[in-house]
């Protein structure tokens, strides 16, 4: 039987891996930037698992994030900024705080009135903040995934009413980008800038459209990516019936098996 732990298990099992005597070598020489990369990628993991819904790679998953959690807090106290205790501590601070309607007199009528009370809140704490004077676009995150600070970045703009009014608005300038696009190819270089900024504003539309359509476009394009995977496997299963392969079929067949996948799909 596998011995129940707890979080000071685990502390002390982070302290013993960056013990700069007996310690890991790996560990030990980290740092909070080396580290990042994981801390991301391990918070993808736990919404594959729950894309999934594998509930045990889930428990997994969810406990590789916490680790991260972890590691950054020991580096933080080997530094002399904060510890895990502190970590704890705030996010309590900040749950309270946030939720008046829980821990205090307040009143919310449903969750889409918390979600505005939250971010009005939100808002509230980085009007504290002095850097905050200088743009409504004061603390979005530049390391977040490109298209989740695009909505981000659009969302705050949105609150000082630099928006559109209608998603027709949001379509048609969508319908433009897509023309300045096209436009930049048709100028027949592949290595023209031009043509990569142009993309990155069609992207950026698409990404305030998302917005406007109450859709999440990190979750749209997992889902999308999801289906191309499922469709494509079964292409190639089915030309393995046909005792051929995907390297082997010219672009006719694939696409004709394509076809098939989607209309037992439907």
């Amino acid at each position: 039987m596998v011995k129940t732990s707890n979080i000071s298990d685990l502390l002390e099992i982070m302290s013993r891996l960056r013990d700069k005597e007996n310690g890991c070598p790996w560990d030990v020489e980290q740092n909070f930037k080396s580290i990042a990369p994981y801390t991301i990628e391990e918070a993808y993991e736990v919404a594959a698992a729950i894309d999934s819904g594998d509930m045990e790679n889930l428990r997994d998953e969810l406990g590789d994030l916490l680790f991260q959690t972890v590691f950054h807090a020991q580096m933080a106290a080997e530094g002399g900024h904060f510890n895990f205790d502190d970590v704890v501590t705030s996010v309590c601070h900040k749950m309270i705080s946030r939720h008046p309607h829980v821990f205090g007199s307040a009143s919310i009528a449903d969750a889409e009135a918390q979600t505005k009370a939250w971010e009005d809140h939100k808002a509230r704490e980085r009007a504290d903040k002095p850097q905050s004077a200088t743009t409504a676009l004061y603390d979005v995150p530049l390391n977040l995934p490109a298209l989740l600070r695009a909505l981000k970045l659009q969302k705050r703009a949105a609150r000082v009413g630099f928006d559109w009014d209608k998603i027709e608005d949001v379509v048609v300038k969508m319908h433009e980008e897509i023309a300045e696009t096209v436009e930049a190819i048709s100028q027949k270089d592949k290595n023209s800038p031009k043509i990569e900024e142009e993309f990155g504003d069609l992207m950026f539309v698409m990404a305030n459209l998302a917005r406007h359509l109450d859709i999440d476009p990190e979750e749209a394009l997992r889902k999308a990516n999801s289906k191309f995977e499922r469709r494509f496997k079964a292409v190639e299963e089915n030309l393995r019936q046909k005792n051929t392969s995907i390297e082997k079929a010219d672009l006719a067949e694939m696409e004709a098996e394509w076809q098939n996948v989607k209309k037992l799909e439907v």
